[in-house]
């Protein structure tokens, strides 16, 4: 049990060595791609490539679209702010003539 715990230094070297041939055999066992399989691999990415770059492209847009729509209403509503206060004016100003008037 003991040597099962603590194996030596050429068992450890040993199991290393037959792992490593394990997979360098399941490499070599591997099938080669075909060269049809590989362009349609091929193709395939560069149509997802190109969905991604349309639908990065679209998002952009729509934010651009978003922050110039945002845009307009901060200046409309700058616009509304700045007529309401010469409404206000206006109103203080009437105020003022009725009690000028008054006296």
């Amino acid at each position: 049990m003991k040597d099962y715990q603590n194996p030596s230094f050429q068992e450890r070297m040993g199991r290393a060595a037959a792992a490593k041939q394990k997979a360098i055999d399941a490499l070599k066992a591997r099938p080669v791609p075909d060269e049809a399989e590989l362009a349609a691999r091929r193709e395939a990415g560069l149509a997802r490539e190109a969905a991604q770059a349309e639908k990065r492209a679209a998002a952009q847009a729509a934010k651009e679209q978003a922050q110039a729509a945002s845009a307009a209403d901060a200046e409309k509503a700058e616009a509304g702010r700045l007529s309401d206060a010469e409404e206000r004016k206006n109103a203080r100003d009437a105020r003022y003539a009725a009690r000028k008037a008054r006296k």
